[in-house]
């Protein structure tokens, strides 16, 4: 590599537009760029970091103004199960327990860790800090870095193998790291948001196809690989569906390149392979055929997917975004996996046109495009019509995997394309040497990106832990091997018994729980375990506030399925519908509860705990 300052190979794809020498290759073959980011540190690239923490930053800084009260409003019930996986994985390893397996939560049966977004490439390495500070902070860092982190190494790979110039690469960095679906994400998804090692996947692979450095790049790669699969499975299933439609597009554009990509390819990913199945055969042995694994997860068949018109919305927290308008093309906010908005969708258009002529625009515009008609579904409907096509989704969605990805997020593929796309843009109209051009190409570069600039997230107030959990009161109610039975249990739709836990650093075990968890005899994927009678019993009237029938069936029910949980004590703390659940269980345990500590709370063993006893 040479030093900053020295003259760009004129085969890169930065100057390939500019130069074609004899003997070399058609313009807009994939090289590296060398002269540009390299081994040394520049000022401006301190300063690219700093601004990018500092963005980040600005985006959670209501959450970081009060960490022991703060809830990201649109997180829906994901915040707190993200904290108790920061939890049990700190305290597993606190402990020695297993890192793969709880029953902590949703005893008896428990909880498949690795089948989870518990994060252990994360999760662990963070453990000091969660057991010092809490899995809020945890929380907070991992969103917050995770980000920044994403666009640091983004600005590292376009300033290695897209871009001369380090604005121009700080630009597509910022857009691909903070692209609306990546907010979205944001909300509550840390593995959604913590992709700094997809970038670092994709130099390996384009150092991998040079052929260089063989053995070297394909030992990387296959480390990166392994990584990245203990901290996102679903963001590398989608990358390298991103990555293998680039590599088909660009080999369509430029045959002779993928010829001679192909040789150190078929040598290295032997290699890369190698790397990976031993670090990883053991954990995903544990996920696929373990205790708590499951088969696919379905979403409903053409649900949870982009419609044509959303990746030319804006998204509702962004300068140009309307809440309501956004709500209509996304099942939640959480899922906004397309909303680039139509002035970038138009600049991008542009640059193609402008840039057609080099084969990685090509690859580039046929990836976002494959993204985008993938995150589709199967059916896609064309806006303004009857007629509905049917859609690729349909080819794969049975393959291995695939039946447990949510489509629209295959949205989010179009993030680092439209990233490379800007860069290449800024890059260009910053080599012009007429003024006006240049000023008139950053001011439409500006009007695309500034629309879908982020709005720092919302925060409301989270409930206190009842003081009954929080000061240890529910030992002196709870035998060695009995349960605390929180009302309502822990569901998709309610987690504060969750945060319970997380509080109190795992002190008790409980059922029920919002995780992926196998459902009936298929063992069918599902974001809680199988709901017991009394489970959905609860379930219903937390949902609908209406009081069912209670009789001698319900009744037989509840003491069945407090045995199975082996229940020492059922809380009820107030909050959202507590008066209908009180009457529930009123009728179901055939008393009144008693409040304690700010709770109410039912003795399942009638005053026998060993806890309670004289002289315990």
């Amino acid at each position: 590599m040479t030093t900053v300052g020295q003259q760009p190979d004129r085969t890169s794809v930065a100057t390939a537009e500019h130069t074609t020498v004899p003997g070399q290759r058609p313009p807009g073959q994939l090289r590296r760029v060398t002269g540009t980011i390299t081994r040394r540190v520049r000022p401006f690239d301190a300063a690219v970091a700093a601004l990018f923490l500092l963005a980040a930053h600005l985006l959670y800084v209501n959450l970081w103004s009060d960490l022991a009260h703060g809830y990201l409003t649109d997180s829906g019930g994901d915040q707190n199960q993200a904290e108790w996986f920061m939890a049990i994985a700190a305290e597993n390893i606190a402990h020695l327990h297993n890192p793969f397996f709880t029953t902590v939560q949703g005893f008896p049966d428990g909880v498949n860790l690795m089948a989870n977004t518990v994060m252990l490439g994360l999760t662990v390495p963070l453990t000091p800090i969660t057991l010092a500070f809490g899995p809020t902070v945890t929380y907070a860092l991992v969103l917050t870095w995770g980000l920044a982190g994403t666009g640091i190494a983004w600005y590292w790979v376009l300033g290695r193998w897209a871009v001369r110039g380090r604005p121009a690469a700080a630009v597509g960095a910022a857009l691909a790291a903070f692209a609306p679906p990546m907010i979205s994400h944001g909300n509550a998804h840390p593995n959604f948001t913590a992709l700094f090692m997809i970038p670092l996947i994709v130099d390996r692979a384009l150092c991998l196809c040079r052929g260089d450095r063989v053995v070297r790049d394909a030992v990387l790669l296959g480390l990166f690989t392994a990584y990245q699969i203990f901290i996102g499975e679903e963001v590398l299933l989608i990358a390298a569906v991103g990555m293998l439609l680039f590599a088909a597009a660009y080999a369509l554009a430029d045959p002779g390149r993928a010829r001679e990509a192909a040789r150190p390819l078929r040598k290295g990913l032997p290699i890369a392979l190698a790397m990976v199945l031993p670090l990883v055969a053991g954990p995903l042995y544990v996920q696929f055929l373990g205790p708590g694994s499951y088969t696919d997860v379905p979403h409903g068949y053409g649900v949870v997917v982009n419609s044509p018109l959303s990746f030319l919305q804006f998204a509702g927290r962004s300068l140009a975004g309307n809440e309501a308008i956004a709500d209509r093309f996304a099942v939640n906010r959480l899922e906004q996996n397309a909303f680039y908005g139509w002035p970038l969708a138009g600049l991008a258009l542009v640059i193609a046109v402008r840039l057609w002529h080099r084969a990685l625009v090509k690859a580039l515009v046929c990836t976002a495009i494959g993204g985008a008609v993938l995150s589709m579904g199967p059916r896609i409907q064309i806006p303004g019509t009857h007629i509905v096509l049917p859609g690729p989704w349909r080819l794969i969605l049975d393959l291995p995997l695939f039946g447990s990805v949510i489509e629209s997020r295959f949205g989010m593929v179009c993030a680092p394309v439209l990233g490379v796309l800007v860069a290449l843009a800024v890059d260009r109209i910053a080599a012009s040497s007429e003024p006006r051009l240049k000023a008139a190409g950053l001011v439409a570069v500006a009007a695309a990106l500034l629309p879908i600039v982020p709005t720092p997230y919302p925060v409301n107030v989270r409930p206190a832990v009842p003081d009954f959990i929080a000061d240890g009161t529910w030992r002196r109610y709870v035998d060695e091997g009995q349960t605390v039975v929180p009302v309502p249990l822990a569901h998709s739709y309610t987690t504060e018994s969750q945060h319970w836990q997380s509080a109190t650093r795992m002190a008790f075990t409980m059922p029920g729980g919002y995780f992926m968890a196998p459902n009936g005899p298929a063992h069918v994927g599902n974001y809680n375990p199988e709901p017991r009678p009394t489970y959905r019993l609860l379930g219903t009237v937390y949902t609908s506030g209406k009081v069912p029938e209670i009789g001698p069936r319900q009744r037989a029910e509840a003491e069945a399925d407090l045995s199975y949980w082996k229940a020492g004590v059922v809380v009820l703390a107030p909050g959202f519908n507590a008066p209908p659940l009180y009457q529930t269980l009123r009728q179901l345990l055939g008393r009144d509860g008693t409040l304690i500590g700010g709770a109410w709370v039912w003795d399942v063993n009638d005053g026998t705990s060993a806890t309670r006893r004289p002289g315990a």
